[in-house]
């Protein structure tokens, strides 16, 4: 069983961008058109490829050139920046290129909070023991679990959200949050509510890791919202070990629950976008062990 959900699980679009020898290469740096700082973390897909990588934390980054077609665009998408496509022609010299990202002015809608009228609200997986199967990711995958409001709450802002991390892999190795409103296509993850790059480290795996956003003042959406973890690259390091004969694992790894009757659970690789995960245990959807703790209304 657990064999079948992991592959089933890297069948869904997991796959590394530089998996197969290529004529040439594109590297180069993303910055801030503005400052020239690095871009940590933007992903940069070949638009027709469906490929992709991730810059790590100084704004470098490394994919091979296109096989499908002679011209392709690359998309670059970073937190905080307008989204940018430059395009490229397979042969030309496309090394050493500096991308520039126009920041994006983003205006958070203000919302009013009375102490007396909240109290802490937990959304999200309330189990504290996970379901057998582990979710995995590469750099720049994410999975994003889906926050609803069951008891049509009034809510006031995101006190704080938690990760269930697997004791495999390399739980001490950097992930990055993001939250998201629910208003993509068929309710996708779509608009970011975080717009800081908030990345954190768990001492250790086999239990719920919380991370702590009140400062960050995030309006929850009364609606619902997601919460998601992104594996993004630690320095030039790609941490990776055997533990099965044919599974390789790359950073955390989440471990889901099997609490709910529906998916609420999404799926996003680079250059693929978002895709919801079906799979089933009986009558339970398998979803990501992931929470959420809000102001809401009594």
């Amino acid at each position: 069983m657990l064999k079948k959900l992991l592959f089933l699980l890297l069948s869904a679009g997991l796959l590394p961008g530089l998996a197969h020898a290529q004529e040439g290469r594109i590297t180069g740096r993303v910055v801030n058109q503005a400052t020239k700082d690095p871009v940590a973390f933007a992903s940069i897909s070949l638009r027709d490829e469906g490929t992709g990588a991730l810059t790590n934390e100084y704004g470098y980054f490394q994919l091979a050139m296109p096989e499908r077609s002679l011209d392709d665009s690359v998309v670059v998408v970073a937190l905080g920046f307008r989204r940018t496509a430059i395009r490229i022609k397979r042969g030309a010299t496309m090394e050493d290129l500096i991308i520039e990202l126009p920041k994006q002015s983003v205006r958070l809608a203000e919302v009013t909070v009375k102490a007396a009228q909240m109290k802490p609200a937990l959304l999200g997986a309330r189990t504290t023991s996970p379901g057998m199967g582990m979710i995995q990711g590469l750099p720049g995958s994410q999975y994003a679990a889906l926050m609803k409001n069951d008891k049509q709450k009034k809510f006031g802002y995101i006190r704080s959200v938690s990760f269930y991390i697997g004791e495999n892999g390399f739980p001490r190795e950097p992930f990055r949050v993001r939250l998201y409103r629910a208003d993509g296509n068929y309710n996708a993850p779509n608009s970011d509510l975080l717009l800081d790059n908030v990345v954190v480290s768990a001492a250790r795996g086999g239990g719920w890791f919380d991370v702590d956003l009140t400062s960050y003042n995030i309006p929850a959406p009364d609606e619902g919202f997601y919460v998601a973890m992104e594996w993004i690259v630690s320095g030039d390091k790609f941490y990776t070990t055997n533990f099965m004969d044919n599974y390789t694992p790359y950073g955390q790894i989440l471990r889901p629950t099997f609490e709910f009757k529906d998916s609420r659970t999404w799926l996003y690789a680079i250059g693929r976008g978002w895709s919801l995960i079906t799979l089933a245990n009986g009558a339970s959807r398998y979803n990501a062990m992931i929470r959420a703790e809000v102001d809401a209304s009594k």
